[in-house]
């Protein structure tokens, strides 16, 4: 009963939940009536391996995890970012839920109803049920009677209570994840097994760690050679695309540039607000009923509140806090960050404590130590009675469709206070600017109707021209442009080159153009030419830099061929990825180790440039093998193969993803 009173505690935070029943209802009703507007087709978010994600699935699971986070959180209201990463982590998680069933059932693996049972409710529950803050006891660590308790709760009390709904809600999601991550675990735990080391993979890797060699080397860049000096065809451009193309598999995606509008207060506006203020100077100094005048016109509500030195804002804290302050002084009016504002004192020279430290009473348990509060930590029905009564004082406030009751355990020390009535208005675009800039907008759109034309009077205009590239039709907003969904789906739906129409976003009005449209399963040639460009000249510098190497006989002659210094490295072995201070260079490191002793190799190319190598003698240890040693190191190296995999399965499975068409 506890854990149940503490999701009660985070009900009262919290927007009712959407009765899924009523909604699959009606969209059931109205999809399948024929509409012009729908068909089946369009019922569904995607497929998953063949599974139909139908849109009240989605939707029902969006909802589920919404509430998940509102009592995880005790919050309710949730950005377009948090709605953003809801949307994608739903999708993640069926995802992962119906490629991993897929792979499960070809192998006959699944999790029973006993084993979810023992996960969730067992002697030793998973860690997913164990980490819940909810299912802790007073000690603050896990309880499994807190669990227990809840279930009690859910099954046995009236279904049709609110908080009881939450609750069931809250669990059925956990249970989910439990399931899922348990699959999960026990497939991983099957590839782990069948990918382990043997004997002849641990004498292999010990054999590599203990031959090595000495070496010597001259290394020439690329960038040290002249461009100008070699050439390259479009075949060699070709030819590397035609080698790479797996390497650009896309998604199909667009690239937009857009001018910003600013939504900003003109001349105007601030005249008026500054009026406004003059004009309510001597009501707001005079009134007997400040709180009227203050929350008919302030940005900041009148509440009574008592200022603390702390708590007191900045620029009012000298005349609030003055010696001599006095009830119904006022102070003139103050512009600060485009707002005006003023303020007076209603009551001054008097002291109240400035934290309390507080109790929740629990009927039939334990009862709670909440710790220290601030007046405006609290809610105001739970502040008032909190901070009026003194040590040992008991209250009882409404939460939720229940009561709560707190107990006051220490009042801290008074500290001097002051009520302050505070007049601010902030200057904000009137609905005549607000029209202003968006015309200057459209203005701006039926002079430039094209991508070229948008980017050159922007120029001209001083306006900055932003890209954004790799749009898919998936993406939540652009940049970090507020409410910009709209734009992405515009840009899906219009031609390359086109033009949009105004988009607000925020305090801004946007206007893009589409410059980019790939469709395409690869990227195009001309979308990776200066990559493949870049590594064609690399190689013909590689050619170019060995034959000019052709007949050095020695090290010290193709240091001097090439301008550059001996470097050394003390021990070369396979089991190395660098070579010495060049980087990765794995085309080096073999080359040198197939050469026998005190060799001098030809012109490698590699990475960077190209190298000539003089081999030493060979260093080899006398390090003795532990076969089992070896095993467990490797199998510690396997270990991140069986998470790619799980990946592997997701990028391989069939999907069909129309999120874009509900969002």
């Amino acid at each position: 009963m506890a854990t149940l009173q503490k999701i009660r505690n985070h009900g009262a935070l919290l927007i009712a939940i959407v009765g899924l029943a009523m909604l699959a209802f009606i969209l059931g009703d109205f999809l399948n009536s024929g509409s012009s507007f729908f068909n089946r087709s369009r019922e569904n978010v995607g497929v998953i391996e063949g599974k139909k994600i139908h849109y009240t699935e989605y939707e029902a699971a969006k909802e589920q995890l919404t509430e998940v986070y509102k009592i995880e959180t005790g919050r309710s209201d949730f950005d377009e970012d948090m709605s953003a990463q809801i949307r994608n982590q739903v999708w993640n998680m069926l995802m992962m839920d119906y490629t991993l069933r897929a792979q499960a059932e070809e192998i006959g693996m699944e999790v029973t109803a006993d084993e979810l049972s023992e996960l969730c409710i067992g002697e030793n529950p998973h860690q997913i049920i164990r980490s819940r803050r909810a299912f802790a006891g007073e000690d603050g660590q896990f309880s499994r009677e807190a669990v227990v308790g809840l279930l009690q709760a859910i099954n046995a009390e009236d279904s049709e209570n609110p908080n009881l709904a939450q609750a069931k809600t809250y669990w059925l999601y956990w249970e989910n994840a439990v399931r899922i991550s348990y699959l999960q675990e026990k497939y991983v735990n099957l590839l782990q097994h069948m990918l382990k080391a043997n004997s002849l993979d641990a004498q292999y890797a010990f054999d590599n760690r203990q031959h090595g060699v000495a070496a010597e080397y001259v290394m020439q860049p690329y960038f040290t050679v002249a461009d100008s000096l070699v050439k390259v065809s479009e075949g060699d451009i070709k030819k590397l695309y035609a080698q790479h193309k797996e390497q650009y598999k896309q998604t199909p995606n667009r690239a937009i540039k857009y001018v910003a509008f600013n939504i900003v207060p003109s001349e105007d506006d601030f005249k008026a607000a500054q009026t406004l203020m003059e004009n309510l100077k001597d009501e707001f100094a005079t009134t007997e009923d400040v709180s009227l005048v203050v929350n008919t016109n302030s940005d900041v509500m009148y509440d009574g509140r008592d200022y603390s030195e702390e708590t007191v804002p900045a620029q009012f804290k000298d005349f609030a806090f003055a010696k001599g302050a006095k009830a119904n002084q006022c102070t003139e009016i103050l512009f600060e960050n485009n707002t005006y504002a003023m303020a007076r004192i209603i009551e001054c020279g008097y002291s109240k404590p400035d934290s309390v430290e507080l109790k929740a009473i629990v009927e039939g348990g334990e009862d709670q130590e909440l710790g220290w509060f601030r007046a405006t930590d609290l809610p105001k029905n739970i502040a008032e009675p909190a901070f009026a009564g003194k040590r040992g004082t008991r209250f009882t406030v409404a939460v939720g469709m229940g009561e709560q009751t707190y107990e006051v355990m220490e009042i801290g020390k008074p500290t001097p206070k002051v009520k302050l009535a505070i007049l601010a208005r902030e200057v904000t675009p009137s609905s005549k600017t607000y029209s202003i800039i968006y015309n200057q907008a459209k203005q701006f759109i039926v002079n430039n109707q094209t991508a070229e034309k948008m980017e050159k009077a922007a120029g001209e205009a001083g306006l900055t021209v932003v890209p954004q590239y790799n749009l898919t039709a998936n993406t939540d907003k652009v940049g970090q442009l507020k409410s910009s969904r709209p734009i992405v789906r515009w840009a899906f739906e219009a031609k390359e080159g086109q033009v949009s129409d105004v988009f607000e976003c925020g305090q801004q009005f946007i206007v893009a153009a589409l410059t980019e449209v790939n469709d395409g399963e690869y990227r195009s040639l001309e979308a990776v030419r200066a990559e493949l460009t870049r590594e064609a000249t690399n190689n013909a510098k590689a050619a170019y830099l060995t034959k000019q190497l052709k007949g050095v006989e020695s090290l010290e002659a193709a240091a001097e061929k090439m301008g550059q210094k001996i470097q050394s490295v003390d021990r070369v072995t396979l089991a190395d990825s660098r070579f010495g201070n060049a980087g990765m260079e794995p085309a080096v490191i073999g080359a040198t180790l197939a050469l026998g002793e005190n060799q001098l190799s030809a012109p490698i190319k590699g990475n960077m440039g190209v190298f000539m190598v003089k081999t030493g003698a060979a260093i080899n240890s006398s390090d003795e093998f532990n076969a089992e040693a070896e095993k467990n190191q490797l199998a510690s190296r396997m270990n991140y193969l069986t998470y790619q995999a799980l990946q592997l399965m997701e990028d391989k499975a069939e999907v069909t993803d129309n999120r874009a068409n509900f969002q």
